[in-house]
């Protein structure tokens, strides 16, 4: 092999190898996160170092036009895996609808309202509804792909039942695989939720970025965002 070739493939595959590698952030503080529409402090729960997340300080009218995320600085995603452990419940004084919602977008472009996310319900999981048990965890893809769009025209697709309690730590996992997406909880080796038809396409690359939904207060922790191999 030629000396010059040699010498640029010691610069190159470095980098390449590098962009493969799992990157963890333990979010022990709130450092390295972008927010908009929300707060984020770093507390303790349960013994275990995070950041809460809440909405921040918008008027209302305001709120639901503004996605609130705290997103991951440096992280371009689009296959692979995406682990946390989160834990929500509904704000104090939340409207009766309030399920605690808690979750991780990914893919999110530039203008910061395009993305995919699951997402969890904590309250629906033991619920005595059996209906409401269902609607545990979310797969959305905004703007255009709402749970309430996509729960009205593919009922139960794009939701599923899974045991959760609020306020406790979760893991989640979220793989992808090009257009295809699982999320697994809290270590089960099955997925509690399949998306064979993931909205972004097969190739979309974007930010990752923490979820939370409206009157919640949201937890978070060692997120790991591992790139599929090429």
């Amino acid at each position: 092999m030629r000396p010059a070739l040699i010498a640029a493939l010691a610069l190159v595959l470095p980098c390449s190898l590098s962009s493969q590698q799992a990157k963890n952030y333990p979010l022990e503080t709130a450092a390295g996160l972008r927010l908009q529409n929300v707060v984020a402090e770093a507390v303790t729960l349960d013994g275990k170092k995070g950041v809460r997340v809440t909405f921040g300080t918008m008027a209302p009218e305001q709120q639901v036009q503004v996605e609130p995320l705290a997103v991951i600085d440096g992280v371009a995603f689009s296959s692979g895996t995406i682990e946390a452990e989160v834990a929500g419940m509904p704000a104090p004084g939340a409207v009766g609808g309030a399920r605690g919602f808690v979750g991780i977008a990914f893919r999110l472009q530039p203008d910061m309202k395009t993305y995919d996310a699951f997402y969890l319900r904590p309250t629906n999981g033991r619920a005595d509804d059996q209906e409401r048990r269902n609607h545990a965890t979310q797969y959305i893809s905004h703007p255009q792909w709402t749970w309430s769009r996509l729960r009205q025209e593919t009922p139960s697709k794009y939701e599923s039942y899974v045991d959760l309690v609020p306020n406790v730590w979760t893991k989640i996992k979220i793989e992808v695989r090009g257009d295809h997406a699982q999320l697994y909880v809290n270590d089960n080796p099955q997925p509690v939720l399949i998306v064979n038809d993931v909205k972004s396409g097969a190739t979309a690359r974007g930010g990752v970025a923490l979820w939370i939904g409206p009157g919640t207060v949201a937890h978070f922790r060692n997120v790991t965002v591992t790139p599929a191999s090429q």
